[in-house]
């Protein structure tokens, strides 16, 4: 019997035990691999910006597929990625760094910024790991607040890079997380444009896929003449690969195979990978993501609008809304509500980022915010 076949014999054996017979692999993949698997107490999930829908069908087949080789290096299946992910892009293979998930493209990015002496500009809030990154090895970081619209203060970060002596990474999550809020792309133009070499933007398009908006656009335009533009990509969010880790950087050649050096080996998992080149294929199911963020997204809308609770403008598949009263006591009663939501984000802490479920777990989340009202808590 063929390895792959015995795979799935085994697979449908051990379902078979106390369950009732599956019919076919499409059965089996379903049944083991279910996105909605949870137990029926286990607690609804609106805390960390994950895709509700699961794996698509296809990249959940492909990894039955696959797994008859997961003792393998993932050399084989590495190069296909990347020839997809340059057909996406319109560019070469040279031009895209894989990483264990967007996380390490970041860190890659932050070490190979230029040494102890760089300085590190980030916007106050924003997505922790860059910063988290470059205090760990020792670098200077200063954090510029937040416009009052929730744009990055370009102006700002741009005086802080010319009184700087030495290298600059500048980090731009764009759409912005926490905040779920835009930098209008033809700003962050202008500065690259006439920004020095020796500034080294990392722009972060984690949430690109659900932006629907004329004034943002891919920092991508860049890479071909300039050396000092990474663009960061995740397949976590609008390909729901979260737990498989998966990201990628599109630069230009000289900045990619410097990126590259700071890579560990093999970073990329073979699951991940075959995964990642089914889902690739797969555009319903990112269609489907869409879809099903903005029918939830509705219902936040919805209920905080009901409640005259004030929230920002998401672009992405998660919302800030402010609450009244303690971020930590208001967590534990949605615990106790049985939903995760957002930790704290500072020095937004009159506010809470909630996660866009499925439209059925947002409904959950506003019965509770409603009751949480009738209590006089929010």
């Amino acid at each position: 019997m063929r390895r792959r076949a015995f795979m799935k014999a085994g697979f449908a054996g051990a379902v078979g035990v106390g369950l009732a017979p599956l019919n076919s692999p499409a059965d089996e993949i379903s049944t083991l691999f279910s996105p909605r698997a949870r137990r029926a107490d286990g607690p609804i999930r609106l805390s960390s910006n994950e895709n509700p829908l699961g794996l698509s069908a296809a990249a959940r087949s492909a990894i039955i597929e696959a797994l008859g080789d997961a003792n393998r290096y993932p050399g084989t299946p590495r190069g296909p990625v990347i020839e997809a992910l340059a057909a996406k892009h319109g560019v070469t293979p040279n031009h895209i760094v894989l990483g264990n998930g967007s996380s390490e493209v970041l860190q890659m990015a932050t070490q190979c910024a230029g040494g102890r002496e760089v300085m590190v500009i980030v916007a106050d809030p924003t997505f922790e790991d860059v910063p988290g990154y470059a205090r760990d090895i020792g670098l200077r970081v200063e954090k510029v607040p937040l416009r009052p619209d929730w744009s990055h203060d370009l102006d700002r970060m741009r005086e802080l890079t010319r009184d700087a002596i030495g290298p600059v990474l500048v980090y731009i999550c764009n759409p912005n997380n926490p905040t779920g809020t835009l930098t209008a792309s033809r700003d962050l133009d202008a500065w690259i444009a006439e920004a020095p070499e020796r500034v080294l933007f990392a722009v972060d398009e984690a949430y690109f896929e659900f932006v629907n908006d004329p004034s943002y656009w891919s920092a991508q335009k860049w890479i071909g003449t300039h050396r000092n533009v990474l663009v960061i990509r995740t397949f976590s969010k609008i390909y729901a690969m979260a737990g498989l880790r998966l990201g990628y950087a599109i630069a230009h050649p000289d900045a990619a195979a410097r990126l590259s050096s700071y890579a560990s080996g093999n970073n990329a998992n073979y699951l991940a990978l075959v995964a990642a080149s089914a889902s690739l294929t797969d555009q319903a199911f990112a269609q489907k993501s869409l879809e099903t963020n903005r029918t939830a997204m509705r219902v936040a809308h919805r209920c905080l609008t009901e409640l005259s609770l004030e929230y920002l403008p998401s672009h992405t598949n998660f919302l800030m809304h402010r609450i009244q009263g303690d971020l930590a006591t208001y967590n534990r009663r949605m615990r106790e509500k049985n939903i995760q939501v957002g930790r704290a984000f500072p020095p937004m802490l009159g506010h809470s980022r909630v996660s866009i479920g499925l439209p059925e777990e947002m409904e959950a989340w506003a019965e509770a915010l409603r009751s949480f009202r009738q209590q006089g808590w929010v």
